[in-house]
């Protein structure tokens, strides 16, 4: 008999469950990997079901394989094992038995992400489509949509119409189809809608399968689509049992075809079905799971549950406001540094983020303080294609080397293929100079290509022109030179919103710059990037782990940092446009975020104008969503002075209405010596209503800070 001892009831009575169909709503950190496998234990070794009749699907290799090693461990060695996988390589398995009656070999070819690419490249080749028009991801996207949707090429072509750009996609999705089919090969979407399509067309080989298996389980359930719901039903049959656990409140890929609705409405497709509720989290303390439920509570399309831990602690959520991004993101880092110092491992902690983009001020100030991080299945901002590009124009106006040269003369695509490009070095190789020193000396073409050439020695000639104004602002150029490059046009017209968002953080970047040095150069800019860009990652395996709340589902950290709580940012402007369901979308995720946190949850968020945003920042509705009882308010204040370059900021804790109440604020004397996190060792000059003004070593100068702000200290204060 299966031990059930260290079970609570809720888990037992899901690991008991007699019923033919179950649902299982299992809340964050409620053990549900625990009786998804010790229900399947108890059905072999105490109901005596042959392993080979149970089939579990999971979604990720991960979860399917520390499924199979727990159960493993439960049993006996002798046992047999059941189907333990995820969705796609059961039906790869499926598909090798039966794919012969839909007229293919079964050694057919499963393509992979880049497999698809390369056929995607082939078809640009041939009807001559420019990649910086329609990107490979868009197209790949347009393909599975169709594909899902079950849009044949045929139709495809009359939804076209006249339209150009979608006739052009409807010939590479025919394309695509057609060499799928001379390679004999299925990409991931085929997979599921060609075993889909079998069972439908031959019900002698689904009754096979429904018989193969008596008893589904199906993890993760939230996150199904249509097309694997309908393969799930077809599995399932009339006589199988079918066993699903999941949690609408962590429904967060919508926007790849999960539908909550789905195990929303699980009861209607399965009258009969028993409903269990796993309402016990064993991962977050109390406060940080009422913070939690506080939230998500506002979400009216959900089921009603309320988590609740036993792991009570007086230690509430805090909730820091700063006057900006750079200020939070120093707050973080500095915050981060007490806590190692306090004997927290860096591995413990993780900063997590909305977008990619938002990694980039947090970097900075990582690599200020000396703390190891790492991006989780990401690239650090500084290594990231589209701001390599970008820095690579800046380049080409304050040194115009034949690395950048190189790198974007093509970007976007102007026509000009790689023997031109071998040409111009050949021709500057023997005239002993740089390669655009060449093109702008010489005409080594004819014709368009010429032309083409002229054109972009004549734009990088303004810009230079530009840079030698003293009166230019640094920062508008650059905003300038990706805009009229044509790079950032090129990202939006492919759809490809997040490198569009990386763009734009990094003119906020050069801005923040600016104003931190008002006569500093584009040179200077660009070697002070190459100090945050070139370092070596760290190979210490104790690191901070940087990564967005989609990256972090299923993962735990005891300590964790929800940064850029801001509306607009964290709910995304987009879902907060698409009404109440894009918010709901955006509170699945926050809830998702703030219980990836064991014991300690800092949720942070910026003041000041966003040049993203193009708006003043305002605070997440989120924040303001968690009861008063399980969080604290600290942080800077934004009071408007006379000045409209400086604003001072007052400290303040309390309930998050009452944030505005004065605090008392450090009085820093003429002549005291200072020490700030970035700009290193200073000099009062003055302090009043609440601003420091201090002279820092070159190249910073003279700064005017907030007294209180965390980023600075009395020296005295500094323990050596």
């Amino acid at each position: 008999m299966i031990d059930t001892s260290l079970l609570n009831k809720e888990q037992k009575e899901a690991v008991l469950a007699k019923e033919k169909y179950v649902r299982v709503v299992a809340g964050a950190g409620s053990g549900k990997t625990r009786v998804l496998t010790m229900r399947i234990a108890h059905l072999i070794q105490d109901l005596d079901v042959f392993p080979s009749r149970i089939l579990a699907i999971t979604f990720t290799n991960k979860a399917a394989n520390e499924m199979k090693e727990r159960i493993r461990r439960m049993l006996a060695s002798e046992t047999g094992t059941p189907w333990i996988s995820t969705i796609h390589s059961l039906c790869v398995r499926i598909l090798r038995e039966d794919i012969l009656a839909m007229g293919w070999p079964r050694n057919f070819t499963v393509l992979d992400a880049e497999d698809q690419k390369s056929i995607v490249r082939e078809a640009y080749k041939a009807f001559q489509v420019d990649a910086q028009t329609i990107s490979y991801a868009s197209m790949l996207d347009y393909i599975s949509n169709n594909k899902t949707a079950e849009i044949s090429v045929e139709r495809a072509y009359i939804l076209a119409g006249e339209y150009h750009g979608e006739k052009i996609k409807a010939k590479v999705y025919d394309y695509y189809v057609k060499r799928q089919k001379d390679l004999y090969a299925l990409d991931f979407d085929d997979l599921i809608l060609w075993t889909v399509r079998m069972f439908r067309q031959f019900s002698e080989i689904l009754a096979k399968w429904q018989k193969r298996f008596s008893y589904i389980h199906v993890d993760e359930f939230q996150d199904i689509d249509k097309v694997q719901y309908e393969l799930i039903k077809q599995l399932s049959g009339a006589m199988n049992s079918l066993y699903v656990v999941g949690d609408p409140d962590q429904t967060i890929y919508t926007w790849r075809g999960a539908d909550v609705n789905i195990i929303l409405s699980f009861t209607k497709d399965y009258p009969d079905a028993r409903t269990i509720m796993l309402n016990q989290n064993y991962r977050s303390t109390s406060v940080i799971l009422n913070g939690a439920n506080s939230v998500i509570r506002n979400n009216r399309n959900r089921l009603d549950k309320e988590l609740f831990s036993e792991r009570d602690t007086d230690d509430k959520i805090t909730h820091y406001s700063s006057a900006g991004d750079e200020y939070e993101a120093a707050w973080v880092a500095d915050k981060i540094r007490e806590l190692h110092a306090e004997g927290k491992n860096y591995r413990d902690i993780a900063i997590l983020y909305r977008s990619n983009y938002l990694s980039r001020t947090l970097e900075k100030a990582l690599l200020d303080q000396r703390i190891p991080y790492v991006i989780y299945g990401g690239v650090r901002f500084y290594e990231r294609q589209e701001v390599k590009d970008a820095l690579s124009y800046l380049r080409m106006v304050t040194s115009a080397d034949d690395l950048a040269f190189r790198r974007i003369i093509n970007k976007p695509r102007r026509g000009i293929g790689n023997k031109t490009i071998d040409a111009i070095e050949q021709r500057a190789r023997e005239l002993g100079i740089s390669m655009f020193e060449t093109v702008r000396q010489d005409e080594l073409f004819s014709g368009k290509t010429q032309r083409t050439i002229r054109d972009f020695v004549t734009m990088v000639e303004g810009w230079r022109k530009e840079a030698e104004d003293p009166d230019t602002e640094m920062f508008r150029l650059f905003e300038k030179i990706i805009n009229q490059s044509g790079l950032k046009k090129s990202y939006e017209d492919a759809q490809e919103l997040d490198r569009v968002e990386n763009l734009k953080e990094l003119i906020d970047d050069a801005r923040d710059f600016s104003n931190d040095y008002p006569e500093s150069t584009l040179d200077e800019y660009l070697q002070l990037v190459s100090l945050y860009g070139d370092r070596d990652e760290t190979m210490s395996s104790d690191f901070v782990q940087l990564m967005t709340v989609h990256a972090a589902k299923g993962l735990e950290f005891d300590t964790v940092f929800v940064t850029d709580m801001n509306d607009g940012i964290f709910p995304n402007e987009r879902a907060m446009n698409d009404g109440p369901k894009g918010v709901e979308e955006e509170r699945r995720l926050a809830y998702v975020a703030f219980t990836r946190a064991k014991n300690k949850l800092f949720i942070t968020e910026a003041g000041g104008y966003s040049y993203i945003l193009q708006k003043v920042r305002t605070p997440s509705r989120f924040i303001e969503e968690i009861d008063d009882a399980y969080i604290e308010h600290q942080g800077a204040v934004e009071q408007k002075k006379q000045s409209p370059v400086i604003t001072s900021f007052i400290l303040s804790e309390g309930s998050f209405s009452e944030r505005v109440r004065n605090s008392p604020v450090p009085q820093f004397k003429k002549g005291e010596q200072v020490v700030h996190t970035k700009f290193g060792e200073g000099v009062v000059l003055s302090c009043k209503d609440g601003i420091a003004e201090i002279a820092f070593p070159y190249p910073y100068g003279i700064k005017k800070i907030a007294a209180g702000h965390p980023t600075l200290k009395r020296k005295s204060e500094i323990v050596n």
